[in-house]
């Protein structure tokens, strides 16, 4: 399973975007291997993550916003859920890996 970040490229918000970039930075930080969707560009993919996000994680109007987490289909979490694990120490249960994944490798 690969470990995907939807994210918002074009985002006006400034916390949209701080959230973002410490998602990718922890995750690009501890050789994570992951993969960032940007829902600004990839219509089906916006789509997908809204479909896709649990009932219960909705905003009462509107759309979640990102960054959102998934590992393959499964829902991992939004920033709160992914900061929460992080305070926790369980960021790798968090994200539905059992252990430390292989390392990223660098693009050559």
């Amino acid at each position: 399973m690969v470990i995907r970040v939807y994210i918002a490229s074009s985002s006006g918000s400034v916390v949209i975007k701080k959230r973002q970039q410490a998602i990718v930075g922890f995750l690009e930080a501890n050789r994570i291997t992951f993969e960032e969707v940007d829902i600004t560009m990839l219509e089906d993919q916006r789509l997908w993550m809204y479909r896709n996000i649990p009932e219960d994680k909705h905003p009462e109007k509107g759309n979640p916003f990102p960054p959102q987490i998934f590992n393959g289909e499964q829902y991992c979490g939004d920033y709160e859920d992914f900061f929460q694990s992080k305070e926790n120490n369980t960021v790798f249960s968090f994200l539905g890996l059992s252990s430390q994944p292989s390392v990223k490798q660098s693009e050559s």
